[in-house]
């Protein structure tokens, strides 16, 4: 079994059965399965548990019925290619994915290398690059590498449009160019999210996020999550953490996605609704933040049905909230914090201090 341009390969020695893998790919699935006891090799390019098949064909076998003999990748095959050494370089599959989610690792002089779907798809990849200020980026398409057709172009992401190219396709790029990067810190400035004024500012962001403390493979809670700044900055921490968003607007909910999605991280899992109720069927929390929708019945579900070691993050500005997270510290301990931001900002002709006002945080492991 395999895709018609693998089997076309392979001489024809008038014995061996011969199945074209079907799209969409997980059609072919089944099929294979009902060929249970009979010998049957799939046929894969490069290593097959990189970006590749290996792990869909494998899910539904036992251990012993199965081995894979993984040969160079294409991601090995490109780097050897272009001579970049390949832990220094960023790789991504982006068969069936946005490409949004290459939006943080785009800084200038990182080298990325990019899976696509098809011929189509690189054009696409450089009409993306280029709508975030990167056109100048040097691209280097590779189709159907490794085979008889390879075939190499290099061009730049903003000076595609007379090529033309078929699948299989992968790209190199370096990024190039005067666009914006994604800072690495905690605290993105504002102006990277859509919002309404309901949104946790940068500084605070910053401290907010420190407490909350992000861990590789952890889940967040982020609610009344506003614009899912905090949600979103979670995210971008490490690629293994997962965040849920819930917010009682529907438009609110929207706009978060939006952001998610521009950000690149749009694993990102938007609820709308309110706490407690929208919170009763989701999977645990290693982390909770509180933003919006402070209440004395939201804390004290959430002390009743958390998990001990779960990391609790509440921010309040009116008095009345405060009131509430000074009564709860006393109850369950944590830290009780109060952060004061002022601006430099025109006073008449001269300038002074435009003072935010004050938060508390509360931080506590149950």
């Amino acid at each position: 079994m395999g895709p018609p341009r693998h089997l076309n390969l392979l001489p024809d020695d008038g014995k061996t059965r011969r199945i074209s893998w079907p799209v969409p790919f997980a059609d072919g699935i089944p099929e294979l399965l009902r060929l249970r006891g009979t010998p049957v090799a799939v046929l894969a390019s490069g290593d097959p548990f990189w970006f590749g098949a290996g792990s869909v064909i494998t899910r539904d076998l036992q251990a012993h019925e199965w081995c894979a003999f993984p040969g160079p990748s294409s991601f090995s095959l490109t780097t050897a290619r272009m001579g970049w050494p390949l832990e220094q370089t960023t790789c991504f599959g982006l068969h069936a994915a946005p490409f949004s989610r290459l939006r943080p690792h785009l800084a200038p002089d990182a080298r990325l290398i990019v899976l696509l779907r098809d011929g189509q798809a690189v054009h696409d990849l450089g009409a993306y690059l280029t709508n975030q200020g990167l056109g100048d980026s040097a691209l280097t398409v590779f189709e159907a590498l490794g085979g008889p057709r390879e075939n190499r172009t290099d061009t730049r992401a903003d000076a595609l449009s007379k090529h033309a190219f078929s699948h299989p396709v992968c790209v190199a790029l370096t990024v190039m160019g005067k666009g914006r990067a994604l800072p690495k810190t905690s605290g993105l400035p504002d102006d990277f999210f859509d919002h309404d004024g309901q949104i946790t500012k940068a500084p605070m962001r910053a401290v907010t996020l420190s407490a909350l403390a992000p861990r590789k493979y952890e889940r967040l809670w982020d609610i009344g999550s506003g614009s899912g700044s905090i949600a979103i900055e979670w995210l971008l921490s490490d690629p293994t953490t997962e965040a849920i968003a819930i917010e009682a607007q529907s438009d609110g909910a929207e706009r978060i996605r939006t952001n998610a999605n521009t950000l690149g991280v749009d694993r990102l899992q938007v609820i709308t609704g309110t706490a407690p109720e929208a919170l009763g069927d989701l999977p645990a929390p290693d982390a909770v933040f509180i933003g919006g929708g402070l209440s004395e019945a939201l804390l004290q579900h959430l002390q009743e049905t958390l998990l001990p070691g779960t990391r609790l993050v509440a921010n309040a500005v009116t008095l009345e909230a405060e009131a509430l997270l000074t009564y709860w510290q006393a109850k369950l301990g944590g830290t009780l914090l109060r952060v004061e931001l002022s601006r430099a900002g025109p006073l008449g002709a001269k300038r002074g201090w435009q003072t935010a006002y004050p938060v508390v945080q509360w931080s506590v492991t149950l």
